[in-house]
């Protein structure tokens, strides 16, 4: 054990976050059959019941109730007791390790196989942490398993592989994408889990300022024309999508969707799955979909040019279509269609507005810490504003499980599609930062820096935006 309450994994998976703070019990070391627990109760009936528990030798170790309650708070996420479903006495250790992580928030799970150990890691608030270590020994039983469970080839190791499990408990349904990967000592395996309810998606509490939510409204209400949003993986765009449709969908509309992975189910919405292999591709989806009379199109994302161009065809032929593509500001889409081929006269004539977003994780408002500002903490060209005086940093307390974050906001750059704009479009303009002041449109470096001022994230989360 260390001094800043940190438990190791092979120790940590001895027992659940239930087991942990039921009896107040923090796990130190096994030997030769034996656990030992540090607890603030001694007692020799404590000692009866975790034997029953555990099923080994128990030796209890003594430790003060403010400790422990540092440990379980840095080690152990609660789960809702309020769900009547017991996972943790699940026989099946797999079953109780995905429902875990579902209850604690996490989107992806990785298993990844090394020399001597195969690790477990959960992605929580955008991070990963380790939860689990498994023998190399038990690590293929687990890999078949999921494979078979996600309809893959068990007996094929040497390539790639993609399948879906959808989990059922009595109070909820999930589904787990499942992406193999050979690796030198064996398949990663990471599986991402997607919830099908909605009903948690809300376009107002995304992130859009008032004036950002506005202009997104009125993109969107156009019967006609392109939508795009870009960023890297992981930056919530489908998110975004998904709480636009959930805002467009009424009685009166034909929405389909081509999507990889359907990440959400919204019903009164026609989702198709893409399925490469047998040449269900986003092109001739939407080739398809022109065919079905569809009123707004969603589009998983643009990848080629062939996609590119039947966005394009669409929109000229009065359909409104949302997707997303791989850029990294509002601006840099437009270049990059460009560079697929997509004449500048069509992109001017089809895009409504393009926007680029990023998540950022918020600050434990139990624990950040005010600090003075310090030109040394930004980076090299950034031009530090006047008004920023001061700013918060990252403490980390039991409440947000010692990692001074809690919760993610997105955070926009929204540049709608005018006619002052479309000279510089049909001319490739590389820099357009003087259009942008002028017509006080916040770029993602603004909005980064407007969080930190208002105290809700930290320097340190938004470094990576204020690099020019």
């Amino acid at each position: 054990m260390t001094n800043d309450f940190n438990i190791p994994t092979n120790l940590l998976q001895i027992l659940s976050s239930e087991q942990a703070y039921h009896y107040k019990i923090i796990p130190v070391e096994s030997y030769n059959g034996t656990l030992v627990f540090k607890s603030e109760t001694l007692t020799e009936s404590l000692k009866r019941e975790l034997r029953v528990v555990f099923g080994k030798d128990i030796e209890l170790r003594p430790e003060t109730s403010e400790n422990i309650n540092l440990y379980l708070s840095n080690n152990f996420r609660k789960r809702d007791f309020n769900k009547t479903e017991d996972l943790h006495y699940s026989s099946d250790f797999l079953e109780k390790l995905l429902l875990s992580a579902k209850d604690i928030g996490s989107s992806d799970i990785h298993f990844e196989p090394y020399e001597h150990k195969c690790r477990v890691r959960f992605r929580l608030d955008g991070k990963l942490k380790e939860h689990f270590v498994i023998a190399l020994s038990e690590y293929p039983v687990i890999v078949n398993k999921l494979k078979i469970k996600a309809g893959l080839d068990i007996s094929e190791k040497r390539l790639p592989q993609d399948g879906r499990i959808t989990i059922k408990t009595g109070y909820n349904e999930f589904d787990i994408r499942v992406s193999s990967l050979p690796t030198l000592h064996g398949e990663k395996i990471v599986l991402r889990l997607l919830s099908k309810d909605t009903g948690h998606i809300d376009i107002k509490d995304l992130g859009f300022t008032d004036k950002e939510l506005k202009i997104y409204s009125e993109a969107t209400k156009n019967p006609n024309g392109i939508v795009l949003i870009s960023g890297p993986t992981g930056s919530g765009k489908t998110t975004t999508l998904y709480a636009t449709l959930k805002l467009l969908n009424d009685d009166k509309t034909n929405i389909v969707t081509i999507e990889d992975p359907i990440e959400y189910t919204l019903e009164g919405i026609n989702q198709v799955q893409l399925k490469e292999n047998i040449g269900l591709d986003f092109a001739s989806a939407l080739r398809t979909f022109l065919r079905q009379d569809p009123d707004i199109i969603m589009v998983g994302e643009i990848r080629d040019v062939k996609t590119a161009n039947m966005a394009i065809r669409a929109a000229l032929t009065g359909h409104l279509v949302l997707s997303t593509i791989h850029t990294n500001s509002a601006w840099a889409t437009i270049s990059r269609l460009i560079d697929m081929g997509i004449p500048a006269f069509l992109i001017a004539s089809t895009l409504n507005v393009s926007i680029a977003q990023r998540l950022v994780r918020k600050l434990c408002i139990d624990c950040k810490e005010e600090t003075s500002i310090s030109k040394e903490i930004f980076p090299k060209n950034f031009n530090v504003p006047k008004d920023l005086k001061y700013h918060f940093t990252a403490t980390g307390c039991p409440k947000c499980y010692h990692t001074g974050y809690s919760g993610r906001k997105a955070i926009y750059e929204i540049i709608p599609i005018t006619k002052s704009l479309i000279p510089h479009i049909k001319l490739n303009d590389l820099e357009i930062d003087t259009y942008l002041k002028e017509h006080h449109i916040s770029t993602l470096k603004h909005n980064a820096i407007d969080l930190v001022k208002q105290g809700l994230t930290s320097i340190e989360e938004v470094y990576a935006l204020l690099i020019d």
